[in-house]
């Protein structure tokens, strides 16, 4: 009776792991709350820009998808954009150190000061955690929260699924139409699209 006991035990914590490892957020509910780390070692959290929207970007510089929207200045267009409409705008590395895209944080900083990022804060996730309760699986990977902090979209960042910087200007921005819509006080049109990129370069 003891054995089965701790077996049953055994087989809960195994499916909580499985069900971790597969979490997902869902648009229309609540955006988990996180802190994460800047390029200045100082925390920030989601919950300090309670009352603003807020666009999550998971970023892997060492992706080409990545690439083509940062070579190109699409991104930082971007994110300048959302922050001239009071928008905040924070971009997410996951990847484990030793992984494709990890840097550490003072490389990080120069990184974005060489690519002129317009990103309210650059966020390390070395650990996965916070990817994995977004259920962040590319890069790029986005998502954005409206002014309740409720996730209004997640998905890619536009609809065209290459690594060409020439399909940018024929592509729909699906990120820029939430950001839009949202602060219009709209429902957002398009509210879930497939993420595409580079798989996030999680630990394991």
């Amino acid at each position: 009776m003891y054995g089965l006991s701790l077996m049953k035990n055994a087989i809960l914590i195994l499916l909580a792991a499985v069900a971790l490892a597969n979490a997902e957020v869902t648009v229309g509910t609540p955006a988990p709350d996180f802190t994460l780390t800047n390029c200045e070692g100082k925390n920030v959290s989601l919950s300090d820009y309670k009352g603003k929207v807020v666009v999550l970007e998971w970023v892997n510089h060492g992706c080409p998808f990545v690439v083509k929207h940062y070579g190109s200045g699409n991104m930082q267009k971007l994110q300048a954009d959302a922050a001239s409409k009071g928008v905040i705008w924070l971009s997410i590395c996951s990847s484990a150190p030793g992984k494709q895209g990890h840097m550490a944080a003072a490389d990080a900083s120069k990184s974005c000061a060489e690519k002129a990022t317009a990103s309210t804060a650059y966020l390390l996730d070395e650990s996965g955690k916070v990817g994995k309760t977004y259920g962040a699986k590319r890069t790029p990977e986005m998502y954005v929260v409206n002014a309740e902090g409720i996730l209004v979209y997640h998905g890619a960042i536009d609809d065209k699924k290459s690594t060409d910087p020439g399909d940018i200007a024929t592509a729909k921005n699906h990120v820029a139409a939430a950001i839009e819509e949202t602060l219009a006080g709209k429902p957002v049109s398009t509210p879930q699209t497939d993420a595409y990129g580079c798989s996030v370069k999680y630990a394991n």
